[in-house]
């Protein structure tokens, strides 16, 4: 899952704060619509994951 990704699908800008090495930090912000719009991108995105690590965990049995 692409965190920063889903941000900016969700309409989200992601700033680039810093590069310290091989480290990135960023900042994001945006409007409450937008936050939702990401709150529901990344429960979207876990409930994607969390059937085939499932699948994936029924078929080692």
């Amino acid at each position: 899952m692409d965190i920063l990704e889903i941000a900016t699908k969700a309409g989200m800008q992601v700033l680039v704060d810093a590069r310290i090495g091989r480290e990135t930090y960023h900042s994001v912000c945006g409007s409450l619509p937008a936050l939702q719009r990401f709150a529901d991108a990344v429960c979207a995105a876990m409930h994607e994951e969390v059937p085939a690590a499932a699948a994936s965990d029924e078929q080692r049995k």
